[in-house]
């Protein structure tokens, strides 16, 4: 009879304890409190995005798991562009920031936040010009305090942060911190390495990744703590690196040792292209300063003439690194900046991404696939190359970055 009774007892204790955790979980459903959004703004130095994202309100070791719903390209150039006339800015903003609107409930409008992040574009105009820079930013300011969600501010950030931001990007999107497992709980991934980031802009190129040795920390590694786990990230953002600066310095560089100053003829440009710049084009910007000539006609063009040749373009860009400072050193990369060793696979995105795009190269490849490459590509004809530069132009309009990754082992 005590056996009856005791099993009796345990049964009815199973049945109390799965009735309450029922009940707990329906309470939990009820009481959900749903979905939060976001509104961030990338404002780089050739073109703004606007991105949406959602994510549950309840966080996974206080992280929030994020999702982007919804990306509007912001017609026209970088905010940078806007130096002159600052009071423009607000309507090509204003296009997307409707399409916005409906993709946010209505009644969440008020509590979604939004951000922007100016990045190497907008840090080269407040050297430049730090006044200018200002106006574009309380622009800024003025247009989104009067729209209905929560301005969080605009801002210029660091090249430090653009990179670690790059770097927990990439490796957010390939579950390099959390995954769900087979009961669908989201769990840090057993034995997971981190992924390097390689992010080439328009304005300056960071590189970011977990060194195996953390020797230096002041200015080179920042912490980063998500879903409950500590990061020591070394990042660093090379200035006048970017795509579209280091161009600018290649041909002031060429022309600089031309005795021809109204052409110039380019190595990397595939043989028999031709485009026209300005000198106010090729000397504006502070990357090219040093090569500026002290009395020159701003609106002058310069013919600028491909020729097609992988061997003097690798020396001419070549011309632009200061490798001497870091000879026979492991840990530095060029112009005699700290670097810890390179290990590992890093994903390129942005620029580099539109690179290999038109050189077929997308998905995993080495380096020696590259170099081929691009010396098949540096032999092509004007009209190859004109076709294959009308697909990248649409490419970078679409800002298909992170649709496909690239992977580079060291």
């Amino acid at each position: 009879m005590p056996a009856i009774v005791t099993f009796i007892f345990l049964l009815l204790s199973i049945v109390i304890i799965v009735t309450i955790t029922l009940v707990q979980l329906n309470q939990k459903a009820v009481i959900s409190p749903g979905l939060k959004y976001g509104i961030v703004l990338d404002a780089g130095s050739s073109r703004t995005t606007v991105y949406v994202y959602e994510w549950p309100a309840e966080k996974e070791n206080n992280t929030g798991v994020v999702r982007q719903t919804f990306k509007c390209n912001v017609k026209g150039p970088g905010i940078s562009s806007y130096g002159s006339n600052p009071q423009e800015i607000s309507q090509p903003i204003d296009d997307c920031m409707n399409n916005v609107k409906e993709k946010i409930p209505f009644h969440l409008h008020r509590s979604t936040p939004v951000y922007l992040g100016a990045t190497a574009g907008m840090r080269l105009l407040r050297l430049q010009n730090e006044s200018a820079a200002n106006e574009v930013l309380e622009s800024i300011q003025n247009y989104f305090t009067s729209q209905p969600f929560e301005f969080r501010g605009a801002q210029i950030i660091t090249g430090q942060e653009e990179g670690v931001y790059g770097w927990i990007t990439a490796n957010y999107l390939k579950d390099n911190f959390l995954e769900k497992n087979i009961w669908s709980a989201w769990v840090h991934p057993h034995g997971a390495q981190t992924t390097g980031a390689l992010d080439l802009g328009g304005a300056s190129t960071q590189i970011s990744f977990i060194p195996e040795e953390t020797t230096e920390t002041s200015n080179n590694t920042l912490q980063v703590q998500l879903y409950g786990y500590s990061y020591s990230v070394y990042t660093h953002s090379f200035p006048c690196y970017g795509r579209e600066e280091a161009e600018k310095k290649l041909l002031a560089s060429i022309l600089q040792n031309s005795n021809d100053k109204s052409r110039i003829e380019n190595p990397c440009y595939p043989q028999n292209y031709k485009t026209v710049v300005t000198t106010k084009h090729l000397y504006g910007s502070l990357c090219t300063a040093s090569k500026r000539p002290e009395n020159y006609n701003l609106s002058q063009a310069l013919s600028v003439i491909g020729t097609g040749d992988p061997a003097l373009c690798r020396e001419a860009v070549s011309g632009l690194f200061d490798f001497t400072s870091c000879r026979d050193k492991e840990d530095c990369s060029f112009n005699g900046i700290y670097q810890p060793k390179v290990k590992g696979n890093f994903v390129a995105f942005s620029g580099f991404y539109y690179t290999v795009n038109a050189l077929n190269l997308t998905g995993q490849f080495s380096l020696a696939d590259f170099n081929s490459s691009m010396w098949t590509f540096a032999h092509r004809t004007g009209t190859s190359f004109h076709l294959c530069y009308l697909n990248l132009t649409r490419l970078m309009q679409d800002h298909t970055a992170f649709q496909q990754t690239i992977f580079i082992t060291y």
